[in-house]
């Protein structure tokens, strides 16, 4: 290991343009800043950047990797506007992100909703992104899926303990698939945040209110335009998918091998949506991919 290789990440801010005014984007960075090879993680809906902390430690050596808070998550702002909780919102921040880290060449690592994000920066015209690796997600988005998230995503939850905490986000995430006790709580401790009495919630519960919105209508056409995105990526392309998943069906995930960027697919067995790359052998197929000549 070299000498920028920590435990805990450097935590940086970047100021990023809403329509209201400014707010602050998080992310933590691990490895030598001055490393020219450049890994950004993009985590999922309700989740942050500490969820990459395993994959971080693995690859800093090989990059300094960057691992944002999605605006309204972690230690992010919250909007004044919630409505700009929206995937083409979060492409401009991660625009202004890059800019920040004057990064010439980038590869991406995206979870769910992370990689909903990287699939529209890479789609873009003259884009710094190289290899991409799309986890659990896809163009198409199962309704049975947003379905299961809209049952939790926003409601006011209060946990008395870390332990507790963890019980309860394990009770809504168990589609993870196998953890240890010690990778659940690991995973748990940046995903609440003290409220005086105990623990909430580390995200802006009106996040809920720009997924709520989401009409059949708006789906239709925002699949269209993701699939036209998608179509546009020319780097190599890595997807995985938990093979029990109910957001990305074996059908999308076949036909992003077949068109675009002709992903290469590899699933895990006994996990369900998404994939948290903790487990060593999810490591090393990532390792591998981004590593590969």
């Amino acid at each position: 290991m070299n000498d920028f290789s920590s435990p805990e990440p450097r935590l940086r801010f970047v100021q990023c343009l809403d329509s209201r005014g400014l707010h602050r984007m998080a992310y933590h960075e691990w490895g030598d800043a001055a490393n020219p090879k450049v890994l950004v993680c993009v985590h999922g809906l309700t989740r942050q950047g500490r969820d990459f902390d395993v994959l971080a430690q693995a690859l800093a050596d090989d990059y300094r990797v960057i691992c944002p808070d999605v605006v309204g998550r972690g230690e992010s702002d919250w909007l004044a506007d919630p409505m700009g909780y929206a995937i083409p919102y979060y492409v401009a921040d991660m625009v202004t992100l890059l800019a920040r880290l004057d990064a010439q060449e980038v590869h991406w690592v995206g979870t769910s909703m992370g990689g909903l994000i990287g699939l529209g920066v890479a789609s873009l015209a003259g884009s710094p992104v190289s290899r991409l690796v799309l986890n659990d997600v896809g163009p198409a988005i199962e309704p049975a899926s947003l379905q299961r998230i809209g049952q939790y995503l926003g409601q006011p939850a209060h946990w008395a303990t870390l332990d507790e905490a963890a019980d309860a986000l394990w009770a809504i995430s168990q589609s993870f698939g196998p953890h240890t006790r010690a990778q659940w709580l690991a995973l748990t401790e940046h995903q609440i945040t003290p409220d005086g009495t105990g623990f909430k919630p580390h995200y802006d519960p009106a996040i809920r209110h720009a997924f709520t919105a989401i009409t059949p209508e708006l789906a239709a056409a925002g699949e269209a335009a993701l699939w036209a995105s998608y179509d546009r990526i020319a780097c190599p392309t890595l997807l995985l998918r938990g093979a029990e998943s109910d957001l990305l069906s074996p059908a999308t995930a076949q036909a992003m091998t077949q068109r675009g960027p002709r992903a290469r697919l590899h699933e895990f067995a006994g996990v369900g949506h998404a994939p948290t790359l903790v487990a060593p052998d999810q490591v090393a197929v990532v390792r591998d991919f981004l590593l590969s000549p």
